[in-house]
């Protein structure tokens, strides 16, 4: 989360308290709590002192995560049942597929919104497939009073529903609904699917666009995964990656992003739809003209051909996509015999520098 952020809830711990005491969605809590298994864990994240955890908890244990540890020291004054974990939105502490549920309230609207995709992604890690969550953030309606903080100096980011959406979506839930009061407040009810998270965020180097992560890639939570597939050879006989199917060391260390034209998980590519590519190039496309990737570099022909030109080979492309230079690779699955590991990693070096006039 926004440290300095973090620091005035620690410092205004006890005039927060003071001045707001009292849980204002209570009701939503119980209707999430009433969506969970019993007996399965529920996480409330950015938990404050813990005024929603007695409502989380109906019919199961609840874990209270705050950034500041002034919040979790009152936690038993509000939610005495309730495991406290001073831990950052940015970093579960949790093991994949640990939690039943999760309530964040008010709280990731506090991650800078570049950064909120990775956020949701850990929380995608941390949920077992089918767990429902409720997210609220702040509407961008607000946006012209962000100056107007009683409590100090604390970030807000602003969120258009249809970005909200694509996030959510892009993080691996589907969206059963996203309501806007109007004013200040959107609220997403969503659920965790059996698909990949992106990995995306600030300073994008490349963007790796696959067409749709198969049933074995979402189990184990990395694209690519089969060990048939020549993507991650390829990507590391590059020099673009130095560590065997991890994405995320991969962004952090090298800048290459991950994302796919379509989420939804599928044993075979052909089972999608023409529809669902076009649909997905959109969504690809509005996150590409929001981080401004330097060049976006779909793996796989097929898709790029039914969703954006269906006359494109393989190599940089006339139009960019989303104001970026866009590269076209042969498909690295071990099913495509017609190509190689050192033909699709001279794809990705290639890739991975647009040429002045693409760029």
């Amino acid at each position: 989360m926004d440290r300095t952020t973090v620091e005035v809830y620690e410092r205004e711990a006890q005039r927060w308290v003071a001045e707001r005491g009292r849980p204002r969605f209570a009701d939503d809590a119980a209707a999430l709590a009433g969506r969970c298994e019993p007996g399965e864990w529920r996480a409330d994240l950015g938990c404050g002192p813990g005024w929603h955890g007695p409502h989380l908890g109906r019919g199961g244990p609840v874990v209270s995560i705050d950034a500041a540890r002034s919040m979790v020291g009152r936690i038993r004054e509000h939610a005495p049942d309730a495991f406290g974990v001073v831990a950052d939105l940015e970093a579960l502490p949790l093991r994949a597929g640990a939690l039943g549920g999760a309530w964040a309230s008010k709280s990731y609207q506090h991650v800078p919104m570049a950064r909120l995709p990775l956020a949701l992604a850990d929380l995608h890690r941390s949920l077992h497939v089918g767990a429902p969550a409720v997210i609220r953030v702040t509407s961008d309606r607000r946006i012209d009073e962000r100056w107007n903080d009683e409590f100090g100096d604390r970030h807000f980011s602003y969120w258009p529903t249809d970005r909200l959406r694509a996030v959510l979506i892009g993080a691996g839930f589907s969206v059963d609904a996203i309501a806007d009061d109007g004013r200040d407040w959107l609220t997403a009810s969503v659920r965790r699917e059996l698909t990949l998270a992106d990995v995306v965020g600030p300073a994008l180097r490349m963007l790796i666009v696959g067409l749709n992560p198969s049933v074995y890639a979402a189990e184990r939570g990395v694209g690519f995964a089969r060990p048939g597939n020549r993507f991650w050879p390829a990507l590391l006989a590059s020099g673009l990656a130095e560590r065997d199917r991890e994405p995320l060391h991969a962004y952090r260390n090298f800048g290459i992003g991950f994302t796919d034209l379509v989420k939804r998980a599928t044993a075979r590519a052909d089972e999608l739809a023409p529809e669902e590519y076009v649909e997905g190039a959109e969504r690809v496309r509005a996150f590409v003209e929001w981080l401004t990737p330097g060049a976006v570099c779909f793996a796989g022909l097929s898709g790029y051909r039914i969703a954006v030109d269906r006359h494109a080979r393989a190599g940089w492309q006339a139009e960019p996509f989303g104001g970026r230079p866009a590269y076209v690779m042969p498909n690295p699955s071990g099913l495509n015999a017609h190509t190689n590991i050192a033909d699709l990693a001279a794809h990705l070096r290639r890739a991975a520098t647009p040429p002045r006039s693409t760029a």
